[in-house]
Formats: C-alpha cells, sequence, structure tokens
C-alpha cells in the first residue's frame, strides 16, 4: 500500500498509542486527523508536524461526532485507514462497580468506535478499520473484567462488520500486552476514588486486590510494552493489501491467547491460586 498522501483518522491522539501513531504517520508522509478532547493537546500535535491536523472528538459524544466528521469531509473525500484508539479502565470488583461506571466503560471502548466508525463508513470504502483492543479481550483477568468485556464486545462486533460490509473494507484488531500509557494511572486514580466511596466492610473485603490491581498498574508503567512496538505493528497492517484479523503484540498477548483456550474451571482454578498467593 502506497502511503503517499493516504489519510489516517485516530481517535484517541493525545496521549499513548494514538499520539505516536500519528506522530510517525506523519513522518512517513500521511494525512492525518488526529482526535483529541482539548485545544492544548490539538496545538501540540500540530505543531509538531504539519501532516497532522487536530480534530475534536469525543466519541461518546454524537454531537461531537458529526462535527467531527463535517470538518474532516471539508478536507478529504477518502479516508484509507480509521484507527479506533480511544479507550479507558474502569477496574473494580463487579460486587461493588456502579452501573454508571460499566456503561461509561462500553461507551467509550466500544459503543464509541462503533459510532465513529459506522459515520465515516461511506469514505472508508476499500480501507482499513485498525481496532486497538488488548490481551484483556481474552476474559481472563479478574477485577478489570469491564475493560475486558468491553474489547472483547468491540472485538466480536467489529469481526462482524468484517465479514458483513460490501465495501471490500479490511478490519484488523490489535492486542497488545500492557503497555507504557497513561491509562494504568488513570484507570487506578479512578479505583482507588471508587473504593473511598464504599463502607467499611466493602473495603475491608477487596483492601487487597486494591493494593494488587495498583501495583501491576505501576509494574506497567515500568516494565510495560514500548508503545512503539504498537505503533510499527500499526503501520505494518496500513501496508499490507491484504492483513491478518488479528494481531497479538508482545509474547504476554501471545501467551495469554493461549491460556485461553484452556477449559474454562481450570483457567478459574488456575487465577484463584495465584490471587491467593498475592494476599
Amino acid at each position: 500500500m502506497n502511503n503517499k498522501r493516504k489519510t489516517v483518522l485516530i481517535t484517541g491522539a493525545s496521549s499513548g498509542i494514538g499520539r505516536e501513531t500519528a506522530l510517525k504517520l506523519a513522518k512517513l508522509d500521511y494525512k492525518v486527523f488526529a482526535g483529541v478532547r482539548k485545544k492544548i493537546d490539538k496545538d501540540e500535535l500540530e505543531k509538531l508536524n504539519k501532516n497532522i491536523t487536530g480534530v475534536y472528538l469525543d466519541v461518546t459524544n454524537p454531537g461531537g461526532i458529526e462535527k467531527a466528521f463535517w470538518f474532516i469531509i471539508k478536507k478529504t473525500d477518502k479516508i484509507d485507514v480509521l484507527i479506533n484508539n480511544a479507550g479507558i479502565v474502569n477496574a473494580s470488583p463487579i460486587e461493588y462497580i456502579s452501573i454508571k461506571s460499566l456503561k461509561e466503560q462500553f461507551d467509550v471502548n466500544t459503543f464509541g468506535a462503533i459510532a465513529v466508525a459506522q459515520k465515516f463508513l461511506p469514505f472508508l470504502k476499500g480501507g482499513k478499520i485498525i481496532n486497538i483492543s488488548s490481551m484483556a479481550a481474552t476474559g481472563v483477568f479478574p477485577f478489570i473484567s469491564p475493560y475486558c468485556a468491553s474489547k472483547r464486545a468491540l472485538d466480536i462486533l467489529f469481526n462482524s462488520l468484517l465479514i458483513e460490509n460490501k465495501d471490500n473494507i479490511k478490519v484488523v484488531s490489535v492486542k497488545p500486552a500492557s503497555i507504557k500509557t497513561p491509562i494504568w494511572n488513570k484507570s487506578i486514580n479512578k479505583a482507588k476514588k471508587q473504593f473511598e466511596s464504599l463502607n467499611i466492610s466493602a473495603k475491608d473485603k477487596y483492601k487487597t486486590e486494591l493494593k494488587i490491581m495498583e501495583e501491576s498498574a505501576l509494574e506497567n508503567n515500568i516494565k510495560g510494552l514500548d508503545p512503539n512496538k504498537v505503533v510499527n505493528t500499526i503501520i505494518k497492517i496500513i501496508q499490507t493489501d491484504n492483513p491478518k484479523p488479528t494481531y497479538n503484540v508482545g509474547y504476554k498477548s501471545s501467551l495469554v491467547q493461549l491460556f485461553s483456550i484452556l477449559p474454562l474451571w481450570l483457567i478459574n482454578k488456575i487465577i484463584k491460586i495465584k490471587l491467593k498467593k498475592s494476599n
């Protein structure tokens, strides 16, 4: 796929994978529309490379998606690649997670991606949709199950789009291992706030697990996968005429994929043993 003046739209481009992807593609002379929510992020990205155009895009706001759509199609008549990267992690024991928090998880990670894709599909004929999923889509991680479920749903719905669409649109799921990205610090801060709102007995029940989640988030920031490994995979997919429907990034992602095909009773037993050892 010739990258000369190809046009890419990226959601969640203010930090992490989205930001690094926007910058790398711009350096390769792609025309990049970078979805952000804050003016400071828009201005910074546009200053860094003339091939980047910042776009105000909150994937949970239908009106915002509509405005972004009209802004973009006034500047181009074709989107070659849509990268659904915007995402959050809401971590909590299911026993105490608020329905509001659960809905927020799906609004950003799943419904928002679908809403953006649906809006731009007429301009994506023959192009690609690349979803930044996660190894968590296997569903084997307790206490971040809202995140796992949202990514699993994302994969299932977009795989159906791959099968169903009649416009030769390729759909690809990228499943990285844990990455060095601000998303983990944000998630643990949200989990702490929710934890503090619980009653004393609830706090006592899951205080060890909260500590484990916090330690895991800190470890991801130190030992997590370099975002550039994901970016390089994304570029490979863009430049491949017939990419695979799924790409695992990082050996942990591949290991988790293999682990997930074990019988569910055995997966649950192993995870429970691991949690007991952590307590």
